[in-house]
């Protein structure tokens, strides 16, 4: 199989799909990776790093799309993208089809199979591609909302930890997921009282066992979080419901019982994000203000930490892709029952009923395309 490693075109993406060593494990199950010119250079990986191990750079984007048999990326195809997808193509990568209607229409109207990350599971319901970047994601949501949290950035000019004399931070986590966690480890690290709000009790028994004593833990209600919003300075949102548009836990009117300064980090905008008021934003304009609260909605946090980001998430997601590659998708699916979740669109089919379901778009079962 021919493999195609675009440079990713989002705004200030840096991570790249595949590291060096990747390109020698698919080589040596026979396989040839294409790798556009400079597409790691975001993440520190030279032409001269690929090549090495056996990968043809290539210089012509469109060379890549009509040649390759499987395109692996990081983020979703973005419009200018979508007329090089072709029939039968695979594409493997971070989709978040919920969050977009166009985005969900021009991958099922381009017949191609689209695999994605973020809904491989496993049976015990963990998300193995996810992880990774839920945890880069979790722990930069605490530090961007420390730096948000400063006057000259919009916020209400308070450190983290406090000193001696003055009160740290108040900080909510919603959600007790792999991003609340890493967000709450951060928080409680840099002296924050922190609060997780999770509606699985069992999950907030353990966290109130294994948590730095700052950290507390309470059921999530609607009256619970109104309750704790006059007196927070971070809110990070945090919950994922697998493959779904995330529910709105902080509605326009809450805003209004939160001081001005305020910082709200919606970790879910991915998957529409969890604050009503939330929006899509970039690195290069990663805020705005509404009602005097600073949201930080940026749709692909880890890359600005491509290094760290790219080496994590290929360390997950080679293995499946070296699977799809040699048994070719179908067989590859049908033996590894976590990969088959990942199969969102097929053949024109939707074939994820929660990606259906966000848009009321038809849904064929799974098995009718296999």
């Amino acid at each position: 199989m021919i493999i195609g490693v675009p440079k990713e075109i989002k705004v200030h993406e840096n991570r790249v799909s595949i590291q060096p060593g990747g390109v020698l494990q698919f080589k040596r199950k026979g396989h040839e990776v294409l790798i556009e010119k400079g597409a790691g250079l975001g993440s520190g990986f030279t032409d001269d790093m690929y090549t090495k191990h056996g990968a043809v750079i290539v210089d012509d984007v469109d060379e890549i799309w009509q040649r390759a048999d499987m395109i692996m990326k990081v983020k979703e195809p973005i419009a200018e993208e979508y007329p090089k997808i072709r029939e039968g193509q695979i594409i493997f990568t971070y989709f978040h089809f919920a969050a977009s209607r166009e985005l969900t229409e021009a991958i099922r109207d381009s017949g191609c199979v689209a695999i994605a990350y973020e809904t491989v599971e496993k049976p015990d319901g963990t998300l193995p591609l996810l992880v990774p970047m839920s945890e880069v994601a979790g722990r930069m949501a605490t530090q961007e909302g420390a730096k948000y949290l400063e006057k000259p950035t919009g916020g209400r000019g308070v450190l983290m930890g406090g000193i001696p004399g003055v009160p740290p931070a108040n900080v909510i986590v919603l959600g007790g997921g792999i991003v609340g966690v890493n967000s709450a480890k951060i928080a409680a690290g840099m002296g924050a009282n922190t609060t997780i709000l999770d509606i699985n009790i069992q999950k907030l028994r353990y966290l109130d066992d294994v948590m730095p004593k700052n950290v507390q833990t309470l059921y999530s209600t609607e009256g619970n979080i109104r309750n704790l919003l006059p007196t927070t300075d971070l809110v990070i949102g945090a919950v994922l419901i697998p493959g779904a548009k995330a529910p709105n836990l902080i509605r326009e009117d809450m805003l209004e019982l939160m001081r001005p300064g305020t910082v709200m980090v919606d970790v879910a905008i991915d998957q529409g994000g969890c604050f009503e008021t939330s929006r899509p934003t970039t690195h290069a304009e990663p805020t705005y203000i509404i009602d005097d609260v600073v949201h930080y909605c940026v749709a692909n946090m880890p890359g600005a930490v491509p290094y760290t980001s790219t080496l994590g998430l290929t360390n997950v997601t080679l293995p499946y892709a070296v699977q799809i590659a040699t048994k070719g998708w179908k067989t590859a699916l049908n033996d590894d029952r976590d990969l088959k979740y990942g199969l969102n669109i097929a053949n024109g089919k939707i074939v994820y009923k929660y990606v259906a379901d966000a848009f009321d778009l038809e849904y064929t079962p799974i098995d009718e395309v296999m």
